[in-house]
């Protein structure tokens, strides 16, 4: 059976958050869990947290055991860019994108 759960508009790059979600793909949940909790980076903090909601999902919703499950997928998508100016050098502007990620867990417990 496999559960989701889905972080919107998180304030981070797809990129940088994609580095992170790499890594986690097709362990133990519980086992991502511990190496996302020792992973210096904002972006890890991100999918933990979404790695947590898909295990309460998990746990509440389809009485599956957190022990038994594995991250089947973590994609990153890209979610809306705000667009900014900051002033530049001789009254230019430069462009600013600030992008935002969508981050999206599915769990399995077909091991």
């Amino acid at each position: 059976m496999e559960v989701h759960a889905l972080t919107k508009y998180a304030r981070m790059s797809p990129k940088k958050v994609n580095e992170v979600a790499r890594v986690i793909r097709g362990k133990l949940a519980t086992d991502a869990l511990d190496l996302l909790k020792f992973t210096p980076r904002k972006s890890a903090a991100l999918i933990s947290k979404t790695l947590e909601s898909a295990i309460a999902n998990a746990e509440n919703n389809h009485d599956l055991s957190a022990d038994s499950l594995t991250v089947e997928k973590a994609v990153v998508e890209q979610g809306p860019v705000l667009k900014r100016f900051k002033a530049a050098a001789r009254g230019g502007i430069a462009r600013r994108k600030k992008r935002m990620s969508h981050i999206r867990i599915i769990l399995t417990d077909n091991q």
